[in-house]
């Protein structure tokens, strides 16, 4: 599937939630923004999608907290038992991933729904297939996106070595999140992931910091902590 099947326009409606690793926090913010939107954007339909899954997680997350009325098929299209790369975790179920496969379901999201939140898996260098990261995903699909960088010591290299590999692909990156996993990292933003730094050396604009989340299955603090990002720069404007 090549950007050239895509028509102009058609992924305006789909934002990709990426990061620079696996478990830096991609399904809370993909989570703040669903639940902002459920709170503040209806009737406008919502769609949710992990396009690849190993192991269980974010698709039962997803299914248990956010009423969207999708088939398990349009929230995550491939899934692999083995909590491993998504090539790897098909080797060992001797099966191969065929990407037409989560094309499909997706164009229906787009097709039926007003906006449609994609998380990634793991971070933008991670492999898809064999051949294919997230980043050459998103760069042939056309997908906007948004960078989740967890604060810590370290996140400053791994910002701009992720910025430099989405312009190397020419991923259509929107901006970044900074997400704090802990009250040590809210309170060290500025030591370890210093927004003026980071947007002087990546000029790519911070939309964002999250705050930590205590309780990850409440709505509405999930849609109060997206008060911490600029949702006009990330979410469509409201019809």
């Amino acid at each position: 599937m090549t950007a050239t099947t895509i028509q102009a326009g058609t992924m305006a409606k789909a934002l990709l939630i990426t990061g620079t690793d696996t478990e830096v926090g991609k399904t809370i913010v993909t989570a703040t923004l669903a639940a902002y939107w459920q709170t503040y954007r209806q009737p406008q339909r919502l769609g949710l999608m992990k396009p690849i899954q190993s192991g269980v997680g974010d698709r039962e997350y997803y299914q248990q907290y956010f009423a969207l009325d999708q088939t398990l098929e349009t929230y995550n299209p491939l899934f692999f038992e083995a909590p491993l790369a998504p090539p790897l975790a098909a080797d060992l179920a001797g099966q191969t991933i065929d990407l037409g496969a989560v094309w499909r379901p997706l164009t229906q999201l787009l097709a039926e729904r007003d906006f449609v939140l994609i998380e990634a898996l793991g971070g933008l260098g991670s492999p898809v297939t064999h051949e294919l990261t997230v980043a050459d995903l998103a760069a042939q699909w056309r997908l906007p996106t948004l960078l989740v960088v967890p604060v810590k010591l370290g996140a400053i290299a791994q910002t701009v070595a992720n910025v430099a590999l989405a312009r190397q692909n020419q991923v259509p990156l929107k901006g970044i999140v900074l997400n704090c996993l802990s009250a040590e990292a809210e309170a060290n933003v500025e030591q370890w992931a210093p927004v003026a730094l980071l947007e002087s050396l990546t000029q790519v604009p911070i939309l964002g910091v999250i705050p930590p989340i205590s309780d990850s299955t409440s709505l509405s603090s999930l849609a109060q902590a997206a008060g911490h990002l600029e949702l006009s720069a990330i979410l469509p404007a409201q019809t």
